[in-house]
């Protein structure tokens, strides 16, 4: 309905027949309320008519729950937040500035070093630079000290939009190679921004704060290393500066502590202090298990072992090679082709076989070998499977990141009735699980369907929301992890926050309405009709290598005597208890005691110190007194005192501890 009256800015509403001001916006303040602005009006224009201490205190502001610019123009209807310093989301904006800083300050001290990229990571950012001596840790103290000087200007970031010629000519006059070949990867649709703070200025898409002042003090430059221009080993070789910054110095001191803390704990030196494990070149990835690494990996795999038989799970072994054709009709040679070991073909063969990454395949052949009746599901089988996984060799970290892992695999074959019972089912089991390790802080993420998949999005909604009710039926903390889910299906992640606060994502729960179609899978429902199952992928630990890492620096290697490899060592002061200490070996092995004997002419101080290195949990010291009273002295780890008691008490007390959590709460059900 128009009118020739009506003024060329309004339309009017079909439902009330009111004039609708185009040329205005509507914006919703987070209470609810709502006011009208004029089209255009900037972020910083609303704080400012508020209260000019509320526009000095912001440093950003999200439109719609999308962080931007405040100076950006509002063009349309929209809900506004306006961000502090102290929002958690502020934090990626202060490292997002910081970067950007260390960029001025690194061309400022000198001239002629061009800038490529400097994103946000966890933790902190980095910015990568060319220049033929590279930057090394001596020059930190330079660069920050100017970084604190720029940051002191308290210039504001501005922003302006040029052409793809203009920006390309500019930064080539400049002599920023780097910067013109990145101007070529923006998609033709999308607009080059230009951010400003004062006269120095930097190709980014943003946002930023409204000031370098914005940063504050509270940064430090962390390492140095070399990075080849886009990750290519053909490009030029780049020096990479990390840095770290906070809202607050009291974050960044505890940050920096919380590193410290880390390097004590660091899985590979504890590693070769307790000799758990190696690697070697020969086989790089791959963990070369000593004794007492290998009988600890045994603990933590018949745990898992005596807690899902325990739960109905049936152990089942697939084949470590496995012809490539599998591995296109479930998808994985399409979406994750690149990370598998493949054979070479052989003239007596002319087959191609993939070394398993997951043996997810290998379950379904299991399922399908014979018919299977719905009323045999839910089926569950589980594998201790080891995987292989090509990791580049920049990005391999001991026990966290390998090419060899095995995995606490299962994959259990239900109806879709039953998805969401069976997944609540395995979350309880995880999460007590993961309160006998001593992880009592669990985060769960929820990751939906990413871009590159297979299978219907109607298949994925069904699945997703079978996730959804399994989350609500928990009451437990979760976020949206958006995107992130496998290339067959959505997924629970488990992440677990260790003694210094860091968190490792270890367990999921995957819900697969494809992959056992994909394979021919079926079973007899009660109508006689063939149905295809849904598959649930289930990981608790997820790599075992990774979580007996986890564990080491968790426990600083001072494991609860139920999980140490060696749990006590028998000692003598003087060879006068050589043959006591012998007997009390025997006795600590009859009692299930793993135990070892040092019998060495060194003085008991020296041994003590030996054991304890070595993160020993418990030394018996017995000498001529302890023989003639059948008793030992015990020594804790990381005690000054000890304890003398009589050796049945004293062994007793030992086993009792070092009982495994799920068999003492089978003794005393």
């Amino acid at each position: 309905m128009s009118d020739k009256n009506t003024p060329s800015s309004f339309t009017y509403s079909v439902a009330n027949l009111k004039p609708v001001d185009t040329n205005q916006v509507t914006v919703t303040f987070p209470d609810g309320a709502k006011r009208e602005f004029p089209k255009g009006t900037t972020g910083l224009d609303i704080a400012k008519g508020i209260s000019p201490s509320l526009a000095k205190r912001t440093v950003a502001m999200a439109l719609d729950g999308e962080v931007s610019d405040l100076a950006d123009p509002i063009e349309h209807n929209a809900a506004i937040e306006f961000i502090n310093r102290d929002d958690p989301r502020a934090l990626e904006l202060i490292r997002h500035d910081a970067a950007h800083v260390l960029a001025e300050a690194v061309q400022t001290l000198w001239p002629g070093t061009q800038v490529t990229i400097g994103p946000v990571i966890d933790n902190g950012f980095y910015y990568d630079f060319f220049r033929n001596e590279p930057f090394t840790p001596e020059d930190f103290a330079a660069i920050e000290k100017k970084m604190r000087e720029i940051i002191a200007r308290d210039q504001p970031f501005t922003k302006d939009v040029w052409s793809r010629e203009k920006t390309k000519q500019v930064f080539r006059d400049k002599g920023e190679a780097f910067k013109v070949e990145l101007v070529d990867a923006i998609p033709g649709d999308e607009p080059i921004k230009i951010y400003y703070q004062g006269d120095w200025f930097d190709l980014c898409r943003g946002p930023h704060m409204t000031s370098t002042g914005k940063i504050g003090n509270a940064f430090k430059l962390m390492k140095v290393a070399g990075a080849y221009w886009r990750g290519d080993a053909n490009n030029p070789m780049l020096t990479r500066i990390y840095g770290t910054a906070f809202a607050k110095q009291e974050d960044l001191d505890a940050y920096l502590k919380q590193l410290e803390e880390a390097e004590k704990r660091d899985h590979r030196r504890l590693g070769r202090e307790m000799d758990l494990f190696h690697f070697q070149e020969e086989a790089p990835g791959s963990v070369f298990w000593h004794h007492k690494g290998w009988t600890l990996f045994q603990m933590l795999e018949n745990y898992i072992r005596r807690r899902q038989t325990l739960a109905g799970y049936h152990e089942v072994n697939s084949p470590q090679l496995m012809d490539q054709q599998l591995w296109v009709t479930t998808g994985h040679m399409q979406t994750y082709g690149e990370n598998m070991f493949m054979t070479a073909k052989r003239e007596d063969d002319n087959r191609v076989y993939a070394i398993k990454p997951m043996n997810c395949p290998g379950h379904v052949q299991i399922f399908k070998n014979g018919l299977k009746s719905y009323r045999e599901l839910p089926l569950k089988l589980a594998e201790f499977g080891k995987v292989h996984r090509f990791e580049p060799s920049g990005a391999m970290h001991g026990l966290m990141r390998v090419r060899g892992f095995t995995q606490d695999d299962a994959h259990v074959f239900i109806t879709q009735e039953q998805i969401a019972d069976e997944c609540l089912a395995m979350n309880n089991l995880i999460l007590s699980i993961y309160k006998d390790f001593g992880f009592d802080d669990v985060h769960i993420k929820f990751s939906d369907r990413p871009e590159k998949r297979i299978g219907d999005d109607a298949v994925w909604t069904i699945a997703e929301n079978a996730l959804m009710k399994t989350l609500e039926a928990t009451q437990h903390a979760w976020t949206l992890n958006k995107g992130e889910g496998a290339f067959y299906g959505p997924k629970l992640e488990y992440t677990l926050r260790d003694a210094i606060g860091r968190e490792w994502q270890c367990g999921t729960i995957q819900v697969d309405l494809n992959m056992p179609g994909r394979l021919g899978a079926f079973y007899i429902d009660e109508h006689s009709n063939k149905v295809t199952p849904v598959m649930l992928h289930r990981a608790i630990l997820g790599s075992l290598e990774r979580f007996t890492g986890i564990l080491i620096e968790h426990f600083a290697g001072h494991f609860p005597l139920w999980l140490a490899p060696l749990q006590a060592v028998v000692t003598t002061i003087t060879s006068d208890g050589d043959d006591y200490a012998r007997e009390v070996v025997e006795a600590c092995r009859r009692a299930g005691l793993r135990v070892d004997i040092d019998l060495r002419n060194e003085k008991i101080n020296y041994k003590v110190r030996e054991h304890s290195l070595a993160k020993v949990p418990a030394l018996l010291v017995v000498g001529k007194k302890e023989a003639e009273n059948r008793a030992v002295s015990i020594r804790r780890l990381g005690s000054e005192g000890q304890t003398v008691l009589p050796l049945d008490e004293a062994l007793k007390a030992l086993a009792d501890e070092a009982t495994p959590p799920d068999i003492k709460r089978a003794r005393n059900a």
